[in-house]
């Protein structure tokens, strides 16, 4: 960060926008007084909250502002929560007592709060859990009677959520600020989420503050390059779809993936006998080849359940999945990151996938350079390891190693949600070009709907394990026909002009 000036008014919602890089969590880190000095040196100015300089304060002096003015939301509350401890044992180290813990479930929207206190963070959804960290954040150990943190910041915390979930949390923000009188950081990339609450927009870029103002001016009458560019990078339900990659005839074309009557059920609870749960409800699919599917729904619907059969990767539990032609199929995951092995560099990760095909050293380095080159990643990169490549390089090498040996089907699942809007709209792109070099049938799953339009020819819309609504991708956005396709398609944050 270079010379950045920023005040945060009493009760105020400061939108805090950038893409990866620009310096927006470090400044979140300093907030908190999280920045390592020795990785991340403050050679100049200060960073002041409740009176305090977080850069000069002594352990305890921190630990009294941590605990009694600010409050933290994170990108991934299962990195942030205890996996060991039940969430009214976490929520009790910051209120003391259980009847203070149920009472700020409640507060921010958790039903059933007395019962959520004896569960395990991995058995609420992603939804649940970031209010659970919202409850954590406001509450206050030192009076139990009355919330008074000053600010929270909240880190990226709906990047990972679909639209309705989304759309909750931010309400969930909103009532925080006006119940309880805080100031909100809202740190994000995407500039709708931020215009949907905040009172302000800073924008970030390369460590530099480029524009600050009332977010309706930020959003609609931008002064600076660098915002303009964010909001042209922003995919919206109008985004031109270019017609090229569009397939019309997939009903006379052969099926390359028939799913029949798939269900899959898990045990939940102890011993994984308490009761099941349905994950995917009785579905049938045909994906014809060459065609694109978008499946679309929020977090639990099934929609990656029923991907993971298609792989191979879960038994369903009834029904059957059926590929035509030869080879299995390749999967894109959401965190490229946690699907590269972390040890080896990208050349020797890529070099794996071709040794079935017992081809010399010199050949196998070959076909690395020419499977990155298709990728628009350098040489390079294939001596680099996977924690030293950004998001979008990651993802783009997973990308590379699911289709460096062309597939006939490949099956996408959220592989943009976690990146900004110009790398994910790089990498959209540059999986509509690989399927129409390829030919391959590809399944994409998303909680969004606009990226979903883009991508695919159809558009199956899943709900609680059952596909309500199947139809042309246009056809769905444009002319919605289940209620719950309205809900998602309300949900999403648009900018109005």
């Amino acid at each position: 960060m270079r010379h950045v000036d920023l005040q945060i008014r009493p009760g105020e919602i400061l939108g805090l926008v950038g893409e990866s890089g620009s310096g927006k969590s470090v400044l979140a880190l300093g907030l908190l007084g999280l920045l390592p000095p020795e990785s991340h040196p403050v050679t100049e100015g200060r960073i002041t909250v409740g009176g305090v300089d977080l850069l000069r304060a002594g352990r305890h002096e921190l630990r009294r502002v941590r605990r009694e003015v600010l409050g933290a939301i994170f990108q991934d509350p299962m990195t942030s929560l205890n996996p060991t401890m039940r969430i009214g044992k976490q929520i009790g180290e910051a209120t003391g007592d259980d009847a203070e813990s149920i009472r700020l479930l409640e507060t921010v929207g958790v039903r059933d709060a007395e019962r959520r206190l004896r569960v395990y963070p991995h058995e609420l959804s992603g939804g649940l859990r970031q209010r659970v960290m919202a409850a954590i954040a406001v509450a206050d150990k030192g009076d139990a009677t009355s919330l008074r943190r000053r600010l929270i910041v909240a880190d990226e915390p709906t990047t990972a959520l679909d639209v309705t979930v989304q759309a909750q949390l931010l309400d969930l923000l909103r009532e925080l600020r006006d119940d309880f009188g805080c100031s909100v950081l809202l740190i994000t990339h995407d500039l709708g989420v931020a215009d949907q609450i905040a009172d302000r927009l800073a924008v970030m870029h390369h460590g530099e503050l480029v524009e600050i103002g009332p977010a309706a001016d930020v959003v609609r009458r931008p002064r600076h390059e660098y915002t303009r560019s964010l909001l042209a990078s922003r995919l919206t339900l109008t985004t031109p779809r270019d017609e090229r990659f569009v397939r019309t005839d997939s009903e006379d074309t052969d099926a390359a993936v028939t799913v029949r009557g798939l269900t899959k059920t898990f045990g939940v609870g102890r011993r994984r006998r308490r009761h099941e749960i349905t994950a995917v409800d009785g579905v049938d699919l045909q994906i014809a080849s060459g065609e694109a599917l978008a499946i679309v729904g929020e977090s639990g619907s099934g929609k990656s359940t029923l991907l993971r059969m298609v792989a191979g990767l879960e038994r369903p539990t009834s029904g059957s999945v059926e590929l035509a032609g030869d080879g299995e199929p390749q999967m894109v995951f959401q965190d490229a990151g946690s699907s590269l092995t972390p040890w080896l560099n990208i050349g020797e990760t890529l070099g794996e996938r071709l040794r079935a095909l017992k081809l010399s050293r010199d050949d196998v380095r070959q076909r690395v350079v020419e499977a990155l080159a298709a990728v628009d990643l350098p040489p390079e990169v294939a001596k680099a390891r996977p924690g030293e490549l950004s998001g979008g390089q990651r993802q783009r090498v997973g990308l590379a190693r699911a289709t460096m040996i062309p597939p006939a089907v490949l099956l996408c699942d959220e592989p943009t949600s976690a990146l900004d809007a110009s790398l994910a709209k790089s990498v959209l792109a540059l999986i509509r070009d690989l399927r129409a070099r390829i030919g391959m049938t590809v399944l994409f799953v998303t909680h969004d709907l606009a990226v979903a339009r883009l991508m695919g020819d159809r558009i199956a819309v899943m709900q609680s394990g059952r596909v309500v609504e199947l139809g042309a991708a246009e056809q769905v956005v444009s002319e919605p026909r289940d209620p719950y396709t309205r809900t998602l398609l309300a949900a999403v944050p648009e900018i109005v002009p």
